[in-house]
């Protein structure tokens, strides 16, 4: 046989999807990244303020004739009617993309995340008003509501309402939870009205953001962790959320998010959940000798949760199931952190849309 006729051997992530449960999304809204994740198996996409932040930063000669047809053709707008336009064009794109999947797994797969405004994260009805918006530009948009207290009442109404959610800025246990029991209410409330509850929900858990606020809490208030162990902290906790989930049978299904080593894609290979995951650590996923193996329901070694338990109270706020309250989810501290960086990127990327509408005479052309 001529080698050019040979199959070409999968990729670590083309294994994890061919072989496991397991799915992966990419984490952008990308052309370019999307489609090296569908030629790798990924099978739907996300976004949020820092990406289509870094997205239109990276590809702004591509977009903007897109942009400036927006601002051309509506001159009563202003830089934020502008620039979620903008969003919704770039979502649409990648949505696009995802349909010839989402068509042939009938809806279970092929979907993208779009953000809602994260400046409404205290507003369950402005959430819950532009999911329904979001919801309506194609069918496999799925929509993305922080964790916050008045996310959890949107989850449960923008559920009842027909949309798939995707809850974001989720950290911990007893958010997880709190998202799940928000989904089943508004299922509940849809099928004793006989409507159809055919939705498929997700949940992230930003592992990576636990591991970050770990080590911010233990410079910040002297802890002595053992070198390493803090990168296990989001690990743990979305095992200890899995394993509640299947338990339980919601019909949320978890994601994780925010890559800071290999740990968040190969201790969770055989788990029936979702991995979204940046384009660069795709291809360094590619190019590693990790092995594929399913590790989803290996422990993590308990020493490290012992650890982490007895120094970090804030971990222990993040792996028991009890350990906050709705009421506690907006001053948690990576949630703070996280919704902060959002708010942030969000203004600049308005400032990017600014920098258009109205170019600086300062500088030369």
């Amino acid at each position: 046989m001529n080698d050019t006729t040979k199959e070409s051997p999968k990729t670590p992530l083309a294994l994890t999807a061919a072989d496991y449960v397991t799915d992966f999304w990419n984490d952008s809204c990308s052309v370019d990244e999307l489609n090296y994740a569908i030629a790798n198996g990924g099978v739907g996409a996300t976004t949020n303020p820092s990406i289509v932040l870094n997205v239109l930063k990276k590809e702004l000669p591509a977009w903007r004739p897109t942009l400036q047809s927006l601002i051309d053709g509506n001159p009563t707008w202003n830089e934020e009617k502008i620039a979620w336009k903008l969003i919704e064009e770039m979502g649409l794109k990648g949505a696009g993309l995802l349909m010839p999947i989402f068509e042939r797994e009938k809806g279970m797969k092929g979907r993208i995340s779009m953000q809602t405004n994260p400046a409404n994260y205290r507003d369950s009805e402005a959430l819950v008003e532009q999911a329904m918006h979001f919801h309506s530009l194609a069918p496999n948009v799925q929509v993305k509501i922080p964790v916050t207290a008045a996310g959890i009442v949107a989850f449960e109404e923008a559920t009842y309402r027909g949309v798939t959610i995707n809850a974001t800025v989720c950290f911990t246990v007893p958010q997880a939870i709190a998202v799940a029991e928000a989904v089943e209410r508004g299922l509940k409330r849809r099928a004793a009205e006989g409507k159809d509850c055919d939705i498929f929900p997700a949940c992230t858990i930003m592992v990576g953001r636990l591991d970050d606020w770990t080590k911010v809490v233990a410079q910040r208030d002297g802890i002595a962790l053992t070198p390493g162990y803090a990168d296990w902290a989001g690990v743990a906790s979305m095992k200890k959320a899995y394993g509640i989930y299947k338990e339980r049978g919601y019909k949320t299904r978890l994601l994780a998010a925010a890559y800071r080593n290999h740990l968040h894609w190969s201790e969770f290979i055989g788990g029936d959940i979702i991995l979204t995951i940046p384009y660069e650590w795709q291809v360094l996923f590619n190019n590693s000798s990790v092995e594929v193996k399913e590790r989803m329901h290996t422990p993590v070694d308990p020493k490290i949760i012992a650890e982490l338990y007895a120094l970090v109270p804030d971990f222990r706020r993040a792996y028991d199931e009890d350990g906050m309250t709705v009421s506690e989810f907006d001053t948690f501290g990576a949630t703070a952190r996280t919704l902060r960086t959002f708010c942030d990127h969000y203004h600049e990327l308005l400032g990017i849309v600014r920098d258009v509408m109205i170019p600086n005479p300062d500088k030369k052309k």
